[in-house]
């Protein structure tokens, strides 16, 4: 074999080896990603249901703080807020269980959906809370939308 096919030989199988090199990080880097998203999204599942656990069983423990924001025209105030509660709870434990998680996130979802007017209302009547700052009532109302599409990434659209 001579000098120009030796180096191109030897070329050749440096290239290979570089290509099983480069093949052998993509995969790695894959695998990483994939681990780093199921990692996220095993944290946005447990950060959610022990957010609406904690939320639900407050409806309970401080039923007050939850009638106070409850609109006028709404009848039954407090059985509404029990039965909010309830969903919280039963949404964020719903949440935890795998088989369960997808109704759950729906169920959460509808929830959130339905406590909106009391949000809307809240801050229509602003005065009535002079504790609290009209920019965190004004914050509250893109947060529950940020809150809803947290459910729905976690709960969802990872099913």
């Amino acid at each position: 074999m001579g000098l120009w096919a030796q180096s191109r030989s030897a070329n050749l199988l440096e290239c290979r080896q570089s290509s099983v090199k480069v093949a052998r990080v993509s995969v790695e880097s894959a695998a990483l990603k994939k681990e780093m998203n199921l990692w996220f999204e095993r944290l946005g599942v447990i950060s959610l249901s022990l957010l609406f656990i904690a939320a639900g069983v407050n409806h309970f423990l401080s039923p007050s703080v939850y009638l106070k924001i409850m609109p006028d025209y709404l009848p039954w105030p407090l059985a509404l807020v029990f039965v909010s509660g309830f969903f919280e709870v039963l949404g964020g434990v719903g949440l935890a269980v795998p088989r369960l998680r997808r109704a759950a996130g729906w169920g959460l979802i509808a929830l959130l959906v339905a406590v909106l007017p009391a949000n809307v209302d809240m801050l229509i009547h602003a005065d009535q809370f002079p504790a609290i700052p009209v920019w965190a009532l004004v914050a509250r109302l893109p947060l529950q939308g940020v809150l809803i599409a947290w459910v729905w990434w976690a709960a969802v659209k990872s099913q």
